[in-house]
């Protein structure tokens, strides 16, 4: 081969390895597989070490070179990157519009909203379309140049792509894949290629399922995305840089090319080779305002952690004479999903007493956003976890909740203490009837000692009527309060006593309601099964699965009154303590008069579910643990529970390293991102579906 038939290959080399890494990197497909790519980049490299005089900056074999860096140096930004102010309501979104009229009156204005990607912010200078320069945001002004940790990123061009010449089909790409909405569509011939110069701005991220497996060999050290792919462009070595699988996104085209709106400059980017993010444009607040509900929906099924949504007035133009306020553009802003945490104050501790008799100390706080919904209150669980905490009333505290799970205290921050906060302490009588507390020993609960206790009643009948058990439509805590309240009610069994005359005299109930509600009763007298029955009576430790255990157990409620402790002892998943406190239930005289007045007032307890072992224990299901998770379309949550138990399955309601399966429906938790974590098989409503028939 001459130098000149050297150089020829060389050059072609270069052009096929960026087009390809353009079409993995950048639009997600390929046309020839990692292998040949890498086949390909190897014979690149060969030639350019045996002809070093064709190496170039833009050459893919340069991704990856040079020594470690002594330091960083510094480099001013022509163009500040500014900070983006947040908002976290649509009354905020609102006011936000109010001010911008105000300074522009009789203006329309349209909208450009896309993710916000939880990254690390960059800007990349590209000069005769090689890229030469990329630096951090900093303080804004001047950041640090990190231009050989970025060349290392597959996803960053390091020449910029020819939109005339490689460009094919843009509008089907553009408008279809990336669903990039524009009322004009912007043409590469609009402007010089290659611009002498260009400054596109971006995130440098991680995947989320390649933070979590590279942070395992980094022994969890970092605790989110962002903060890896922040400490992998930070580091000295690029190949450090790497080594890890950091991707870039970009958003922002500083550069002049000719554009009106800022949602041509997605197509701009895309055109030129940058990855960009899905965008809309949008005419008002209330598309708006449906765009990000759209993508919140999707947020937990994005690749990448977003944070919420980027709102920009779309008119470039406009944008500019809207001008700046203090470290942010007015014409921006970050419409933020509601924190999973976020802090507030403990206005006051107050004790809840369970259909057990526990005591729960229960803080009363200041209303706060979190999660999506205005917390008010957060379990403290027990004196432990208060002493744990070192929780004052009038502490400042982090407040977490993330999908449906209940409010908890994660931190207090002492650091803002005033010196008037008051140590709380767990009461010596039951707040409820005056009677005595006491802390068994070993056990972390105080109890109330009083098991006639109004609060006990009231929860055991919330407990009785709930869905697991009796499963009584229309009948919620405030007519059950009422009930007792009027004396109608004592004991559960008074329930199928009552008739439409006993109801009717009370507040807004009419005869039709009150009819209604006297039929609900009476029907789910018919439809109890064996497991819900002893699930409603609300024996301590007694959940769902136990009471499904005992009843195919047993299969008859007489033969489980008369039960040993040793003979409880002898159902799986059974132990000491689970054994005494049934057995020592049904020893009581009052529990005992309850099942026998059910009996009395006509409960029949509909057939015993079929056992476990019904499916083939050699199916998917069988022995295997399931939590459910967002709304299933076929059925209901509890349907779905039930279906996994009678082919031998244990339905949970908590993710844990036992659980094997996550099934996911519309609109999951929290419970989706810990599966991920811990590795926990994920399924669909489909696949489900498919294991259940």
């Amino acid at each position: 081969m001459t130098k000149q038939d050297a150089q020829q290959r060389i050059e072609k080399l270069k052009k096929v390895i960026s087009h390809h890494r353009y079409l993995y990197h950048v639009l997600d497909r390929q046309e020839i597989s990692p292998e040949a790519l890498d086949s390909l980049k190897h014979e690149l490299y060969q030639l350019e070490q045996q002809y070093p005089e064709f190496i170039t900056i833009d050459s893919p074999t340069q991704r990856v070179a040079g020594k470690p860096l002594g330091g960083f140096k510094k480099v001013e930004h022509a163009i500040p990157m500014l900070s983006i102010e947040d908002i976290f309501s649509e009354k905020e979104l609102r006011d936000w519009e109010n001010y911008l009229e105000k300074l522009f009156p009789n203006q329309t204005f349209e909208y450009f909203c896309e993710p916000k990607i939880d990254g690390f912010a960059i800007s990349l200078i590209y000069k005769n379309g090689v890229f030469i320069t990329g630096s951090t945001r900093g303080d804004g002004k001047i950041g640090e140049e990190v231009t050989q940790n970025l060349r290392t990123i597959e996803s960053i061009p390091l020449r910029l792509r020819n939109p005339k010449y490689e460009i094919r089909n843009t509008k089907q790409i553009l408008n279809n894949k990336f669903k990039i909405l524009n009322s004009f569509e912007f043409r590469a011939s609009n402007f010089e290629f290659p611009p002498a110069e260009l400054e596109v701005r971006g995130e440098v991220y991680m995947e989320k399922k390649d933070f979590e497996d590279f942070n395992k060999k980094l022994g969890g050290k970092y605790a989110n995305p962002r903060n890896l792919a922040a400490g992998s462009i930070r580091q000295l070595n690029p190949k450090i840089a790497a080594s890890r699988p950091l991707k870039f996104l970009a958003y922002d085209l500083i550069t002049n090319l000719g554009q009106k709106k800022h949602s041509e400059e997605h197509q701009i980017l895309k055109e030129l080779g940058f990855k960009t993010d899905l965008g809309k444009v949008c005419n008002n607040i209330s598309g708006i305002v449906y765009y990000w509900q759209e993508i919140a929906k999707k947020r937990n099924a994005l690749l990448y952690q977003i944070d919420g949504t980027v709102v920009s007035v779309n008119d470039n133009a406009l944008f500019e004479r809207l001008g700046v306020i203090g470290k942010s553009p007015r014409g921006i802003r970050a419409f933020k999903f509601s924190p999973e945490q976020a802090t507030t104050k403990v206005l006051d501790i107050k004790v809840q007493v369970g259909r057990t008799g526990t005591l729960t100390p229960v803080a009363v706080l200041e209303p706060v956003g979190v999660g999506g919904v205005t917390v008010s209150r957060a379990t403290l669980h027990n004196e432990d976890e208060i002493k744990r905490l070192g929780i004052k009333i009038g502490d400042t505290v982090i407040v977490g909740r993330a999908g449906d799970v209940i409010p908890d205290i994660i931190k207090v921050l002492p650091e803002l203490r005033t010196g008037k906060e008051m140590v709380f302490v767990m009461p010596r009588v039951c707040p409820v009837c005056g009677s005595k507390v006491v802390r068994k020993p070993g056990e972390a609960r105080h109890m109330c000692t009083n098991t006639g206790c109004f609060a006990i009643q009231r929860e055991n009948f919330y407990h009785f009527v709930s869905r697991p058990a009796f499963d009584i439509k229309g009948l919620g805590p405030k007519i059950i309060d009422r009930l007792i309240d009027e004396g109608l009610v004592s004991s559960p069994a008074d329930l199928f006593k009552l008739e439409e005359g006993d109801i009717m005299p009370l507040e807004r109930f009419a005869e039709k309601s009150a009819g209604n509600l006297v039929e609900s009763i009476q029907n789910s007298k018919n439809k109890v099964t064996l497991s819900r029955f002893i699930f409603a009576l609300g024996i301590h430790h007694v959940g769902e699965e136990t009471a499904l255990d005992l009843a195919q157990y047993f299969r008859d409620i007489n033969k489980l009154k008369i039960a040993s402790k040793e003979g409880l002892k002898q159902i799986p998943d059974i132990g000491n303590v689970v054994a005494k406190n049934i057995y020592s239930w049904f020893r009581l005289k009052k529990n005992q008069k309850l099942v026998d007045d059910l009996v009395e007032v006509g409960v029949r307890i509909a057939e015993v579910e079929l056992p476990r072992t019904r499916g083939s224990s050699t199916s998917a299901i069988y022995g295997k643990t399931f939590v459910v998770t967002g709304s299933l379309e076929s059925m209901s949550r509890q349907e779905a529970h039930d279906k996994i138990r009678m082919l031998g399955g244990h339905p949970i309601s908590a993710v844990s390293k036992k659980t094997d399966y996550l099934v996911v429906g519309t609109e999951p938790g929290s419970k989706l991102e810990k599966a991920k974590k811990l590795g926990i098989k994920i399924m669909g409503e489909g696949e489900f579906l498919e294991l259940l028939y």
